[in-house]
């Protein structure tokens, strides 16, 4: 099997934004803690830091300034100083039992803005909650239950 490449990269928690309803980046979740007095002094001190030194090398998209419905991704081609120094605001979110994820795409929607390290994407404001679809995990041999989705199996993988 080939190696998976991936051009975007994001790191983001649970809870959703208002303005995208996308779940919130790494930024806002560790400013949310520092604003609500989450973090103790040490650790918000060092978020501070974090926050200006991306401040200082990764440009702003107007888009997030004007806080419009758009999530911003790293580029995994040339962001490995971003993301080196962005390893100690994970660490603060481990450290306060913050749950987080690394997502990775190809295709991260309409891309509004770009620079040397990231691109935002365009949301279109929906969230979309599917019904709960049938099963499709094997029979178990002491259960009686209905026949897979049109007698095909389905792969619970990807």
């Amino acid at each position: 099997m080939s190696e998976l490449r991936f051009k975007y990269m994001r790191i983001q928690g649970k809870e959703l934004a208002e303005n995208t309803l996308h779940a919130k980046g790494i930024f806002s979740m560790c400013m949310k803690m520092v604003q609500e007095k989450i973090m103790d002094q040490e650790d918000a001190d060092l978020f501070m830091e974090i926050n200006d030194w991306f401040a200082e090398h990764l440009p702003w998209p107007p888009q997030c300034k004007r806080q419009e419905p758009v999530v911003c991704w790293f580029k995994t081609e040339n962001s490995d100083e971003m993301l080196k120094m962005i390893r100690p605001a994970l660490w603060l979110l481990e450290r306060y039992n913050h749950p987080y994820y690394l997502v990775y795409t190809n295709t991260p929607g309409e891309i509004v803005y770009e620079d040397q390290y990231q691109v935002a994407a365009k949301t279109d404001g929906k969230l979309t909650i599917e019904e709960l679809q049938p099963s499709w995990s094997p029979d178990d041999p002491e259960e009686d239950e209905e026949p897979e989705a049109g007698g095909k199996k389905l792969s619970p993988h990807f």
